[in-house]
């Protein structure tokens, strides 16, 4: 009886198997965003220490005042960009989070399941066992009455 309980489970252990595989991909989906977005934010921040280095390099030579506007302009206009990818970097952040929670559901789900039918199968292989030492000590019982009479 166990055995068909666990055979009737396998549909639905497929489909966790199913649910859990696609959150996992989702999951590593979600994982490339989040380090394109880190790569891109180090990037900005690399591209403005650089920035600020020819700052530096200029400034020792003399800037106009044209020159150092710009300069300012740009700055400006590369922090906003940069607080920018910052937020894109955390909302990236917290949607790995959801989906790690998600597929950590799946996944708990998916072993329960298979904990559970590896239980049936123990219990059919039990009963099975125990119907087959029935069925030999009947046997045993049956020989020795032949026997004794």
């Amino acid at each position: 009886m166990s055995k068909s309980r666990a055979a009737r489970l396998a549909p639905v252990v497929a489909m966790a198997e199913r649910a859990e595989r696609e959150a996992a991909v989702q999951l590593g989906h979600c994982q490339g965003l989040l380090n394109q977005a880190q790569a891109k934010l180090g990037d900005l921040e690399h591209y403005r220490s650089d920035y600020q280095q020819q700052w530096i390099s200029e400034g020792r030579r003399g800037v106009s005042g044209q020159w150092l506007m710009n300069y300012q302009r740009f700055l400006s206009q590369l922090e906003v960009a940069i607080g920018q990818q910052r937020q894109t970097v955390d909302w990236h952040r917290a949607n790995l989070d959801k989906v790690r929670g998600l597929w950590q559901q799946r996944y708990a789900r998916l072993e329960g399941l298979r904990k559970l039918v590896q239980r049936y199968l123990e219990e059919a292989r039990q009963a099975e066992d125990k119907r087959e030492q029935k069925l030999l000590d009947e046997l045993a019982q049956r020989i020795l009455g032949r026997n004794s009479g």
